[in-house]
């Protein structure tokens, strides 16, 4: 193949957080030599994944279930800054410490069926021919917004997680937050800090969880993630499967009245938020911490989605397209998960290139 312009390699890995460093590092391993063998292509400005854009007030001592990447631990890290600063960093270090030399920002707009039984991957930085790829995008770059009537006549603000710019900006105001998930948590218990009132309103009541988590209860929570992606559906969020686990600040706001979901309103006014029973309650601000869809978008000609509306997964290959790894995707979309899932992306991506894998190992 000889398309002026284009360029070839063996793989292609779209995402540098959590999963798509992961993979690169195990194609490292493997003997890959990044930008020879495979390139790690990032949307993001700087390392740190998704993290980099989280609030300032969540700091790294608030954040659960952070598992190291492979290879090289997280140690000594300070709990009161911000997360963004202490995985951002702990990003950037890594992709130096294992030479990465990820593409950043890089922008993928489509993947398409190649020549020769490749796959074109056309992004801002230009064009290239991969024998397989490894999709490691997540949710960030999809909030999800739902609709209701109304909505478009709010004279207040609107805002989603997404543009979260913590709880200093709700001061003295009338706040309405969307949403049954952690993060709707964790909004609410600050903003009610600050805040004039403080409303929650949730799509189903949110179910708490107390006691610990163990491995046995991890296991059977991928695993019905798992079971939803394996039938081709769209995965479901993490909370909708485990639950929110109930925390001694969490317990303290419920016995104040702040944590106390209503059901959610049936429209929008101009000052606020309306319910069939002809309630309502009047908001300066609605915050819809409504959660994410996976950034799959540029995999649309491809046409890996089933007829439930998800992609099909063997392991972390689609099921239509052997050449297509999902790594924090459905079950993988976890820090641990998505090292675990890296893995064995890459040894399924070495069984697939056969013969072509490089003959001088790189070192790592």
């Amino acid at each position: 193949m000889n398309n002026p312009g284009v360029r070839e390699t063996e793989a292609v890995v779209i995402g540098a957080g959590q999963a798509g460093l992961s993979s690169a590092y195990h194609l490292r391993r493997a003997g890959y030599e990044p930008d020879r063998d495979f390139v790690v292509l990032d949307r993001s400005p700087h390392p740190g994944g998704a993290w980099q854009f989280r609030w300032p007030t969540l700091t790294y001592g608030k954040v659960h279930g952070m598992h190291a990447l492979p290879g090289m631990e997280l140690t000594g890290a300070d709990g009161s800054r911000p997360s963004s600063a202490v995985i951002g960093g702990y990003f950037a270090d890594y992709e130096r410490a294992f030479d990465l030399r990820v593409h950043r920002p890089v922008d993928v707009r489509a993947v398409r069926d190649g020549q020769d039984g490749r796959l074109t991957v056309e992004t801002s930085e230009g064009v290239w021919s991969a024998r397989a790829l490894i999709n490691a995008t997540g949710t960030w770059d999809r909030p999800f917004w739902p609709r209701y009537p109304g909505q478009a006549a709010f004279r207040g603000r609107q805002l989603h997680t997404a543009h979260y710019p913590g709880p200093e900006a709700f001061a003295g105001q009338r706040v309405v937050v969307v949403g049954g998930g952690t993060s709707a948590v964790q909004h609410l218990l600050e903003i009610a800090e600050v805040a004039a009132a403080t409303t929650w309103v949730t799509r189903r009541p949110p179910v708490f969880r107390e006691g610990p988590i163990n491995e046995e209860w991890g296991r059977a929570a991928v695993a019905r993630v798992e079971e939803r992606v394996r039938q081709g559906l769209p995965p479901q969020s993490v909370v909708s499967v485990t639950g929110l686990p109930m925390t001694e600040a969490m317990e303290r706001a419920r016995a104040a009245g702040v944590l106390v979901p209503r059901p959610v309103f049936d429209r929008v006014t101009p000052t606020g938020v309306a319910w069939a029973d002809g309630s309502t309650v009047d908001a300066d601000v609605i915050l819809w911490a409504t959660g994410f869809r996976a950034a799959v978008d540029h995999l649309a000609p491809l046409k890996l989605r089933e007829p439930g509306g998800g992609i099909r997964l063997e392991g972390t290959r689609a099921a239509r397209d052997p050449r297509v790894h999902l790594v924090g995707y459905g079950p993988s979309a976890s820090t641990i998960g998505a090292n675990r899932a890296g893995r064995a992306a890459v040894r399924e991506i070495r069984a697939l290139l056969g013969s072509s894998q490089p003959l001088i190992p790189a070192a790592v």
